[in-house]
């Protein structure tokens, strides 16, 4: 399962960047995709989950009302619209699948390399 996010790069304060990220070789379903975030010298964070059914959608605390997820889990493929962006959204984005196995009924889970965001001030 590979998993490729792009969309990063440069933006000044108050600017928009949309992230978008595809998954690829999955041969078990998708219940959950989002999106983590690490700064500079920080631990990773949880920026924002949208799982299959759609609803339930989760937004961490520094991004709410500013970011939105999108996505079709049954295509492997989600968004991340990011608005009014701030210097400290500045990282490395991870996005991530969480796959369960109906033989087993275990979760697995698979994280991109990431997509470097820079805000500037």
């Amino acid at each position: 399962v590979q998993l490729q996010a792009s969309g990063g790069g440069t933006a000044q304060a108050g600017g928009s960047l949309r992230l978008s990220c595809v998954v690829g070789g999955s041969t078990t379903p998708i219940t959950t995709m989002g999106w983590s975030r690490q700064a500079p010298g920080k631990q990773r964070e949880l920026v924002a989950t949208l799982p299959s059914r759609g609803h339930g959608t989760q937004y961490g605390d520094p991004v709410k009302g500013r970011f939105t997820i999108t996505g079709d889990l049954s295509k492997g493929t989600i968004y991340l619209e990011m608005k009014s962006l701030k210097p400290e959204d500045t990282g490395v984005y991870y996005c991530y699948s969480i796959q369960n196995d109906p033989r087993t009924g275990y979760d697995s889970d698979y994280w991109g390399q990431g997509t470097l965001v820079t805000v500037s001030s």
